[in-house]
């Protein structure tokens, strides 16, 4: 059920501040394992779920459900719209993509000047999104204005394609991966008891996880993600920062938070004990909802279990299979190690 749930979930659109869709699907897949849950101001879903044993720390396990988009800023006279990034997205991987626009999911695509239009100058530079626009097809503003506004969501057109013999393709693997886990394991017996909390607003700032990490109040969090990986022609030895096909990521550090070492040093024990790969970021880089959690209230220790993806905030993430299942082995396995350290 691991790899259907993904897609599923990768099939949904749910930008930041919008991840209705992906937690009603959470929340319905979750009804036969619960024990309770609660979804919290900010839209984050909370899950208790009961071990076999009470466990001597709490233990909460995250991952976030929202995903990179755009969002409209304002309607030209021509019908085409301004749009703005919700999250870390570069301008120029979206150009020329097919999106998806507000709730009905209306097809557009994202346009930018021609190229015999542009100077030498505008040649050289990469463009920024005051120069890119959304085409929905819309012929006036007048028109436009009936079946959009500004602050409608525009999302990466869905799809979850095969590559290979082992590998997947699909927007908003990050962090679709980390919710599939989390629901591959509710529906597992677990020696402890855990909290599952599939958090908004990660994207944007980590906001979920700041107001959820206060209100569970864990001693202890595993935190699930994807994680850039670099391991393409021309990025040799430390620049690749990780790799496909090599197991989960276990970070040491990177740029919001330094992860305790005695979780760290354990998850790659479980992974020699398990007999699956494991690998760390060879670069301080990137960040996930750890740098808001390991530092709530009197402070959280605090792991995390990345799969390692290309192409990472673009409509094509590309992730091993092998990887995602390595990853659920993993935080199976920490759930006791976590709360026994």
């Amino acid at each position: 059920m691991l790899i259907k749930h993904l897609e599923n979930l990768c099939l949904l659109c749910g930008a930041s501040g919008n991840e209705t869709s992906v937690r009603d699907y959470i929340y319905n897949n979750a009804l036969d394992y619960k024990n309770s849950m609660t979804i919290d101001p900010l839209g984050s879903l909370i899950i208790e779920k009961k071990g076999i044993k009470s466990s001597p720390k709490k233990l909460m396990i995250s991952a976030h459900m929202d995903e990179v988009g755009l969002i409209i800023t304002y309607i030209n006279d021509d019908g085409t719209m301004q749009i703005a990034p919700v999250g870390g997205i570069e301008p120029s991987v979206v150009i020329g993509r097919p999106v998806v626009v507000g709730n009905d999911n209306i097809n557009g695509v994202i346009g930018a000047k021609p190229i015999h239009l542009l100077s030498n100058e505008q040649r050289q530079k990469l463009p920024s999104f005051s120069e890119l626009y959304l085409d929905i097809g819309a012929k006036s503003r007048e028109e436009a204005e009936s079946i959009v506004s500004p602050g409608t969501y525009v999302h990466f057109l869905p799809g979850f394609d095969r590559m290979g013999s082992t590998r997947i393709r699909s927007k908003a693997l990050d962090d679709r991966i980390g919710c599939a886990i989390m629901l591959q394991l509710l529906s597992e017996q677990l020696p402890y008891d855990v909290t599952f909390a599939f958090l908004v607003q990660e994207e944007v700032g980590l906001r979920g996880a700041k107001a959820a990490a206060y209100s569970v109040n864990p001693d202890v969090c595993i935190v699930l993600e994807a994680t850039t990986a670099a391991d393409l022609a021309g990025a040799d030895e430390d620049s690749r920062v990780c790799s496909l096909g090599k197991g989960p990521v276990v970070p040491f550090m990177d740029r919001s938070t330094i992860y305790d070492k005695k979780l760290y040093d354990a998850a790659f024990s479980e992974c020699r004990r398990l007999g699956i790969p494991c690998q760390t970021k060879t670069r301080i880089a990137g960040g996930n909802d750890s740098g808001a959690i390991h530092v709530s209230r009197g402070g959280v220790r605090t792991v995390s279990v990345s799969a390692p993806c290309r192409y990472l905030h673009s409509p094509s993430c590309v992730a091993d299979i092998a990887d995602i299942e390595n990853c659920c082995k993993l935080t199976r396995a920490m759930i006791e190690k976590a709360v026994e350290i």
